[in-house]
């Protein structure tokens, strides 16, 4: 089974802010000396499961991004191809890349660097049975409807997840989700969004973590310093 993990980093981070940050591509801010996208890469390394990497840059980053790459001397392919204006160009890009024998694509945020190598095996796993399969976790906190500033509904929490990545689908299922979303003009907020337009599989949900954080303000640095912290003392 060939698994190819697509890392699309090619935003600007503009939710992080220049000022406070230093940088405004969150994805390249440095945690213990490695840019976060590094560590995400190294998770998926990790993972016996997964076949090659695809990290879709702005034009400008390739370069040096192979550098850094390099440096890590990592045991599978991991390529660079350029990305679009968006995350969904990006990806669509980085499926243009992908050989034909490719039978699962895993989407993954690059500013995701906790996300747990079981749970890669996991979703993987999930996707070779299901076809389609993501990562979420109940929320703790109580969901409102709203129309403007006012509470339109109270959503019971048990019928609701919010989604996380990895994203994994089969080859075929994904390349056809992206046709159709090209096709109507539709911009998903994530690969699961585009998937269920087709309406030829249902997308199972993986029992996330809520250590497998995002990183997009400064604020989540100050998280993410504590997890790599307790993550390298555990090694």
């Amino acid at each position: 089974m060939k698994v190819s993990v697509i890392l699309p980093a090619a935003g600007l981070g503009t939710r992080m802010g220049r000022e406070k940050s230093g940088v405004s591509r969150k994805q390249f801010m440095l945690l213990e000396g490695a840019p976060i996208l590094i560590h995400t890469i190294r998770k998926f390394l990790r993972s016996a499961l997964v076949s090659e990497i695809v990290v879709a840059l702005r034009q400008e980053d390739i370069d040096w991004v192979r550098g850094l790459i390099h440096q890590e001397h990592p045991t599978r392919p991991v390529r660079l191809v350029q990305g679009g204006e968006s995350r969904q160009e990006s990806v669509e890009n980085a499926l243009a890349a992908l050989s034909l024998e490719t039978d699962l694509v895993a989407v993954h945020d690059a500013v995701r660097p906790f996300i747990e190598p079981d749970l890669i095996d996991r979703v993987i796993h999930e996707a070779a049975q299901t076809g389609a399969a993501i990562i979420g976790i109940v929320p703790v906190d109580t969901v409102k409807r709203v129309h403007k500033n006012k509470i339109r509904a109270t959503l019971p929490r048990e019928h609701l997840v919010l989604a996380q990545t990895p994203q994994v689908f089969r080859f075929d299922l994904l390349k056809r989700a992206f046709e159709m979303a090209k096709q109507d003009g539709f911009l998903g907020t994530d690969e699961a969004s585009l998937v269920e337009r087709l309406e030829q599989v249902e997308v199972s949900v993986v029992q996330g973590t809520d250590r497998n954080i995002k990183i997009t303000k400064p604020t989540d640095m100050d998280l993410a310093r504590l997890f790599l912290a307790e993550e390298l003392a555990a090694s």
